[in-house]
């Protein structure tokens, strides 16, 4: 299919301000949080996200986030956040994908017709399956209700990826960038069974999303982060949650998500769930300004958003953690 475009949304840029100092704590704090398997993150940015599918709601008014720790240094001492202009890391709002016009009459070259399936799983998975025969090791774009990340076909022009459901009636547009791609769609009943946060950004600005389940502290059992080896099968039996990072993280121009998904409709426990964005400092973000947008499912099925942008410290804190612990809403959740 022809004529996919991505057209920038008017979501207003969120900013942290400008005066707000970071608490630098010591080597061994950030060592015990992170174990000694952390790895230097090589993570992409703020990503495009396409709200205009299902009508998805975007907060329009500035994002005050309070509490940000930079975590991992000698002495606790404040660090300014850098006031940068020519060395910024800038990343776009998010864009929307619009469905192609007219696809089915475009011709295509004989042996490059596409197709695509999706077929719903467990847990409100869907898993997408796309043949592109003349658009082998091609970038693409997944856009689905406002989250959007890139993948790559393989030497035959296949891709199978899963992909947690964020709307019952869900719409999937994979576009390749010369305008090529295919739209599919499944209905997902027990979406609702399920609560979903998610964190997507552009290029390797380092960003992560962290769960805290009813307690539980960095490193112990119920700290769930992609970083860690996580348990599926607890997540479908409502024993715990689970984050999947989508996305080719090789891939030029790269957009990733991070999905954190807790089973609430069958949940075997009572609490809460801390949900905090991190960021470390590295060689690829220090000194820089960079940006990732949140996305999270609301009562009634709309779609809270809210970006953020963030001064990294200098490269002087490479190594250090960026603690963001309100642009994500806590979780609370009643066993089932």
């Amino acid at each position: 299919m022809r004529h996919l475009k991505e057209i920038a949304t008017a979501v207003g840029t969120l900013a942290i301000a400008v005066g707000i100092g970071f608490v630098m704590q010591s080597s061994e704090t950030a060592q015990a949080r992170y174990g000694e398997d952390a790895r230097p993150v090589q993570i992409p940015t703020a990503t495009e996200a396409d709200g205009a599918l299902n009508g998805s709601a975007s907060a329009d008014v500035l994002l005050e986030v309070q509490e940000i720790e930079l975590t991992s240094a000698s002495d606790p001492v404040a660090v300014p956040v850098p006031q940068t202009e020519s060395n910024v890391q800038r990343v776009a709002a998010p864009a929307t994908a619009q469905t192609p016009q007219d696809a089915d009459t475009l011709p295509r070259a004989e042996g490059c017709e596409m197709a695509a399936h999706a077929t719903v799983g467990a847990a409100a998975m869907v898993t997408l399956t796309l043949n592109a025969p003349c658009a082998a090791n091609e970038r693409l774009t997944v856009h689905h209700n406002g989250m959007m990340f890139t993948e790559t076909t393989d030497d035959a022009g296949d891709l199978t990826i899963q992909v947690p459901a964020l709307t019952r009636n869900a719409v999937f547009i994979m576009a390749f960038s010369n305008g090529d791609g295919a739209v599919v769609q499944a209905s997902v009943p027990d979406v609702d069974q399920y609560e979903r946060t998610t964190l997507q950004w552009r290029g390797l600005a380092g960003f992560e999303l962290h769960a805290r389940e009813f307690g539980a502290e960095y490193g112990q059992t119920g700290h769930i982060w992609s970083g860690v080896d996580q348990n599926a099968d607890g997540m479908t039996q409502g024993e715990n949650g689970y984050i999947m990072r989508l996305g080719d993280a090789q891939s030029a121009e790269t957009l990733i998500a991070e999905v954190y998904t807790y089973p609430s409709g069958h949940s075997a426990k009572s609490g809460v769930i801390d949900l905090s964005v991190e960021a470390e400092v590295t060689h690829n973000n220090c000194g820089l300004e960079v940006e990732a947008q949140s996305l999270e499912m609301m009562t009634g099925g709309q779609m809270k958003t809210q970006d953020l942008t963030l001064a990294v410290p200098g490269c002087d804190a490479v190594g250090s953690f960026l603690v963001l612990n309100n642009l994500v809403a806590d979780l609370k959740v009643a066993s089932n």
